[in-house]
């Protein structure tokens, strides 16, 4: 099959594809039937509110941006794009965060657009100067393909002058719009333009009336009660949020934005302010948003969400890509709970890549995963065990576990086994500990065995006193499961067995094979497990 084959071949596939990041880029191609005209680019962008560090909300709208560029790229057989990193640093900031030193400097400064109030960290230009930093190295370190633009940059240099200008003239009509969704209260000072005081450089939240759209003069009451007429241009002036976003997709060009379910009446405002401005809204997915464990909605102020930084070092960002990846039109929640399953879902679903049909390997998150960056390499990869499998390993060794003792029973089941050769094994390692050594360590509990339990660990006891050093994992799961199948030993099922394995030996609920387990923890190393636990029928108390 030729090269143009192939591509036709995936082209025709993708056009049908279920998958979200085409259903996704398909919208475009409606949108733009022969191309965006003139050859130009299409235009995807995210924003980006920086009166707070980067997060992970920050790095899904990015990450599920970039799938479906990358998903257009492929129906369209590699048409130009872009991607815009849009930050607001414009906006006025109305609270101090907690999280950062000096909030007394913050406080003092309140109202003032972001990029104009004193960096507390005291190592940039400004507190939206710093933020901005924080995202684009942030971005960068995930190998984002993106451009930066930054409110402050175009409202002060005069790029947004024009664009401002034709908000003026429409001023009327955008009212028009947005007076009937405000409260009576609201309506009395709403203005779709917000002025800067020439006097304490706050962003007002005050009527204004149009003096000259052409040359973009307004007057306003100053705080003071002074009637102030000046220009909006060259950053004395920003637009509020929705017309602002309107402004922007119109100005820039934007053909995809998505957002969270909670700027969905954003999204129908600003689009009708777009449109008002002679552009129109951009296509996008509106998403769900993260919940915690208890299925309540992830709140920056209480803290009951989980960092990137937690993620990563209890799981990997692959597994993290994964898990965003999926059902983005339904909530998440987002605690440490959901990473193991990640973490082995990804490595499972890229595992079986390659012996897929195409049309499936499109349904793949991985297949798109791979391709995030420009790179497509790793399909078909596997690892020689679940991450699973390593925390029930570490949690075995305890919470003073180390990574040489783990690669030491890992010599039991792989070959060659060295972070050397497993580089990725290397990192679930790595997060296995700081996993059990923060959350496992501290809750296990092993209970005593039940009678039965009892003769069915001395059982198993026998069958691996008579097992073979060098025994497979197969060989020593189908000694488990016989045990577990005897009459004798009155299980319900074979889960009751296992469940019994985990609980009495591991001290969790839940496990990984168990032949697998005794390969890598080791035949010797079990027998002690067993006998443990056979002790702690005689004297059961929690240990």
């Amino acid at each position: 099959m030729t090269e143009t084959q192939q591509n036709r071949g995936l082209i025709d596939a993708a056009l049908k594809s279920k998958a979200w990041p085409f259903e996704e880029a398909r919208k475009l191609l409606k949108r733009y039937p022969q191309g965006k005209p003139n050859g130009e680019a299409v235009l995807f962008e995210t924003g980006y509110g920086p009166s707070g560090l980067p997060h992970i909300g920050t790095f899904q709208e990015v990450l599920r941006t970039t799938l479906v560029r990358r998903a257009y790229e492929v129906l369209t057989g590699g048409a130009p794009t872009r991607l815009v990193a849009f930050s607001d640093d414009m906006d006025g900031l109305r609270k101090a965060p907690d999280n950062v030193p000096n909030a007394e400097l913050l406080r003092a400064n309140l109202g003032k657009p972001l990029s104009r109030i004193p960096d507390p960290f005291g190592t940039h230009e400004s507190f939206g100067h710093h933020n901005n930093a924080m995202l684009r190295d942030f971005l960068d370190r995930f190998g984002f393909d993106y451009e930066f633009i930054s409110a402050s940059d175009r409202y002060n240099s005069g790029g947004f002058d024009q664009a401002l200008s034709n908000v003026l003239t429409h001023f009327d009509a955008i009212m028009g719009v947005m007076l009937p969704t405000l409260r009576e209260e609201r309506r009395k000072t709403y203005s779709p333009v917000l002025p800067v005081s020439p006097t304490s450089g706050v962003v007002l939240q005050v009527p204004v009336e149009v003096l000259d759209a052409a040359t973009g003069m307004i007057a306003f009451t100053d705080e003071d009660g002074t009637r102030i007429e000046q220009s909006v241009f060259g950053g004395h002036a920003k637009l509020q949020w929705k017309v602002d976003w309107a402004m922007r997709w119109v100005d820039l060009g934007v053909d995809y934005e998505m957002c969270g379910k909670d700027l969905t009446d954003s999204v129908t405002q600003s689009g009708k302010i777009a449109q008002i401005l002679g552009g129109r809204r951009p296509e996008g997915l509106i998403y769900e948003l993260f919940l915690d464990e208890n299925g309540e909605k992830i709140s920056k102020s209480k803290g009951n969400g989980l960092t990137i930084e937690q993620w990563l070092t209890y799981g990997t960002e692959e597994s993290l890509g994964f898990y965003l990846f999926r059902e983005p039109k339904s909530a998440k929640q987002l605690h440490i709970g959901v990473i193991p399953k990640a973490v082995d879902e990804y490595w499972q679903f890229r595992g079986n890549l390659t012996a897929q049909e195409l049309d499936k390997q499109l349904g793949n998150p991985v297949w798109h995963l791979l391709r995030a960056n420009g790179e497509a390499e790793g399909a078909g990869d596997t690892l020689p065990v679940t991450f699973g499998l390593l925390l029930n390993l570490v949690g075995v060794l305890g919470a003073e576990a180390t990574a040489d003792q783990v690669w030491s029973y890992l010599a039991n089941y792989v070959a060659d086994a060295t972070p050397e050769a497993h580089p990725e094994l290397e990192a679930l390692v790595a997060a296995a500990l700081a996993t059990n050594r923060d959350y496992i360590a501290p809750t296990l509990k092993r209970r005593a065995p039940t009678a039965n339990e009892v003769a069915a660990l001395q059982a198993l006891n026998d069958e691996l006193a008579k097992a073979a050093p060098d025994a497979t994992a197969e060989t020593l799961q189908n000694a488990v499961y016989e045990i577990g199948k005897r009459e004798d030993f009155a299980f319900e099922n074979l889960r009751e067995w296992f469940k019994a394995l985990y609980e009495t030996l591991l001290g969790s609920s839940q496990g990984p094979r168990m032949g697998s387990f005794i390969a890598l923890y080791g035949i010797p190393e079990t027998r002690k497990l067993i006998a443990e636990a056979l002790q702690h029928a005689q004297s059961p108390q929690d240990r």
